[in-house]
C-alpha cells in the first residue's frame, strides 16, 4: 500500500454511525430546550464528525436569524448502545444574515459623528501631532549657560509657574511663557493629511472651481489664516457662497467671487436738447436787424428806375 492511499483513507471522513444518526428525535429535544419555543424547524442534514459522533442540523425560525441553523452533535461510546448529548449550538448556514465584520471605534469614526457631549480621546502617539516643545535647542545641563538660565528664571519668572500641577521646565509651563499653552502641535503629517482633505472638498480640481469665473486668491470674502497654511489656504466669508465659513485652497473659485460680477453705474440721461415750455417765433420775412436785409439798395434797382 503507498502513502497516498494510506493519507487518502486517513482523511476520508467515516460513514455516520446508525445508532447515532437515528437519534433525531434526542438531538430535536435539546435543540427545543435551548431555543425559545417553536423556533427549531425541520431536520435538514447530519454530518459525520468521526468515528460515532454525528451533528444533527434544524431549521431556525427565530426571527432576524435568517439562513442559520440548529446544530446537535451526539456520540455513543465504542461497544455501548446508548446516543448522549454532545453540544447544542445556534450556527450559521451558506446563506446566512451575518452581522458585519468588527471594526474597532477608531476606524468606525466619520466626520460628523461627533455630537454634543461626545468625547473623542487621542492617542499619545497619535502621528498627527508632535510636542510644541521638545527641549531640543536647550543647553546642556552641565554647561554655565543653562545653570544661569536656571537662576535667572527661578528668580525673575517664578510667577509664570503659579497653575495647579505646573512645575519650572515642564511642557505645560514653557507653553504658558511663550503664550500657545499647547503641549502638542500639528506634526508636518497632520497638516498635509488637513491639506489634502480640504483641497479635495474645496479645491481648484471640484467642479465649482472649474467653472468659477476667477480664483479665491483675488475674492474679496478670503479671510486669511495664520500659520504655514495660509500661503495655499484661507476661509470664505460670503454669506451666499458655498463654503461660507469653510476652509478653502487659494485656487478654489464659484459664482460668489467678489469680482465676477461687479454691477455697473446707472446711465445719467442726457439732458433735453428743445426746451418744450416756450413757443419759438419764425417770422414771414426777416427783421431790419437780422443782418439778412441790405441797408442800400441795389445799384442796379436804381438804374432801372431812372430809365
Amino acid at each position: 500500500m503507498s502513502a497516498a492511499t494510506t493519507r487518502s483513507r486517513t482523511a476520508r471522513t467515516p460513514a455516520p454511525d446508525r445508532l447515532c444518526a437515528e437519534a433525531v428525535d434526542l438531538a430535536r429535544a435539546a435543540a427545543e430546550e435551548a431555543a425559545a419555543p417553536g423556533v427549531v424547524g425541520e431536520h435538514v442534514a447530519l454530518v459525520s464528525e468521526g468515528d460515532r459522533v454525528v451533528t444533527h442540523y434544524f431549521e431556525s425560525k427565530e426571527p432576524g436569524y435568517r439562513g442559520w441553523r440548529w446544530a446537535v452533535t451526539v456520540a455513543r461510546a465504542s461497544r455501548a448502545k446508548n446516543v448522549t448529548l454532545d453540544e447544542t449550538v445556534l450556527l450559521p448556514g451558506s446563506d446566512a444574515l451575518l452581522a458585519p465584520e468588527w471594526v474597532p471605534w477608531s476606524e468606525r469614526l466619520r466626520p460628523g459623528d461627533m455630537g454634543p457631549g461626545d468625547l473623542l480621546p487621542t492617542e499619545a502617539e497619535d502621528p498627527r501631532l508632535e510636542p510644541g516643545w521638545t527641549g531640543e535647542d536647550e543647553p546642556l545641563p552641565n554647561s554655565v549657560v543653562s545653570q544661569e538660565m536656571t537662576e535667572l528664571a527661578d528668580a525673575e519668572d517664578a510667577e509664570l509657574t503659579t497653575l495647579p500641577g505646573t512645575s519650572r521646565g515642564s511642557i505645560t509651563s514653557v507653553a504658558e511663557e511663550l503664550g500657545a499653552r499647547r503641549a502638542r502641535v500639528l506634526s508636518r503629517y497632520g497638516l498635509g493629511i488637513a491639506a489634502d482633505r480640504w483641497d479635495e472638498e474645496f479645491g481648484a480640481r471640484t467642479p465649482m472651481a472649474q467653472a468659477a469665473p476667477a480664483s479665491c486668491v483675488s475674492c474679496a470674502f478670503l479671510v486669511p489664516i495664520a500659520g504655514s497654511l495660509r500661503q495655499a489656504f484661507g476661509v470664505c466669508a460670503n454669506e451666499f457662497a458655498p463654503a461660507d465659513g469653510r476652509v478653502v485652497s487659494l485656487s478654489y473659485g464659484c459664482g460668489g467671487h467678489s469680482e465676477a460680477a461687479v454691477m455697473p453705474k446707472p446711465p445719467k440721461p442726457a439732458p433735453h436738447a428743445l426746451d418744450t415750455m416756450r413757443v419759438d417765433d419764425y417770422p414771414l420775412r426777416p427783421s431790419d436787424d437780422s443782418g439778412s436785409v441790405p441797408s442800400q439798395p441795389d445799384g442796379s434797382t436804381e438804374d432801372l428806375g431812372h430809365s
